[in-house]
């Protein structure tokens, strides 16, 4: 706990088994509730999740990395968690600073906080494709300019979120592909939620997880389109349902369809 609110990290995952025990060995005290959603993994990540006690998920067909989200924080929600942290289980983000990024949300500084490969100015250094660094730069200068705020990077998956917001963000109108992580943090700036971001080394390396090249390039634009969507509906000009008050939210009993509790334990 952390200002008296549960703190729970939660790991999508899909084939995480090289580097799942890694990830989590190195989550700080102050995590109460560790939650794993498996994407219908093809190797042993579910059978290790078991193995280190974590309270686990698992899809019964390959969703998609947004759908694993919303997974991810309908589960949270339900466990009691006041603040939620996404740590991707591939230890590309070091798992130390989830205490640093849960201590800005649990003492009401921000509602979201962001870990940035960016700032510290270390990505390239950390092994970063250089296309997808440059990738990085030129659609966040995009979205900074029509989305009106000014952050480092939109593009990590390592991501601190009150409970308000993922209880008040129309979640379940987005993308079950990776554009989800740009349409949440657009809804986050639509809606009024204040974002902050701290420092984040990272690291690529083979056994860490990495769209490839036709995948990032379908990303790029579904970055654009969630740009130019967001200014479509702030300037009157276009209704969309991911910005709107009325969309799906998170709500419980909405997994049951296609995730199936496997706990063996609790960890953290």
């Amino acid at each position: 706990m952390i200002n008296g609110k549960r703190i729970a990290v939660v790991l999508p995952a899909y084939n995480a088994e090289k580097t799942l025990e890694a990830t989590v060995r190195e989550l700080p005290e102050v995590v109460d509730i560790t939650i794993l959603v498996d994407d219908h993994s093809s190797d042993g990540t579910v059978e290790l999740a078991r193995r280190l006690g974590l309270r686990l998920f698992v899809h019964d067909r390959n969703y998609g990395y947004g759908r694993n989200q919303q997974t991810c924080y309908r589960e949270a929600l339900s466990a009691g968690a006041d603040v939620v942290i996404m740590v991707h289980p591939d230890y590309q983000y070091t798992p130390r600073l989830v205490t640093a990024m849960a201590s800005m949300v649990a003492y009401d500084i921000y509602d979201v906080v962001l870990g940035s490969r960016i700032i510290g100015g270390t990505a390239l250094r950390g092994g970063m494709p250089f296309y997808k660094y440059v990738a990085n730069r030129f659609l966040t200068a995009f979205e900074n300019l029509f989305l009106g705020v000014k952050l480092s990077e939109y593009h990590t998956g390592y991501r601190a979120f009150s409970r308000k917001v993922l209880e008040e963000l129309p979640l379940l109108e987005n993308s079950d592909d990776f554009v989800f992580d740009n349409q949440m943090l657009a809804q986050c700036v639509h809606f009024g939620f204040g974002i902050g971001e701290v420092s984040c080394p990272t690291k690529y390396f083979e056994e860490a997880s990495s769209i490839n090249f036709r995948r990032s390039v379908k990303y790029g634009f579904g970055v654009l389109g969630t740009t130019l969507q967001f200014a479509l509906q702030k300037a009157g000009l276009g209704q969309f349902r991911i910005f709107s008050a009325k969309g799906r939210r998170l709500e419980p009993g909405y997994t049951a369809y296609y995730a199936r509790g496997a706990a063996s334990g609790h960890a953290g």
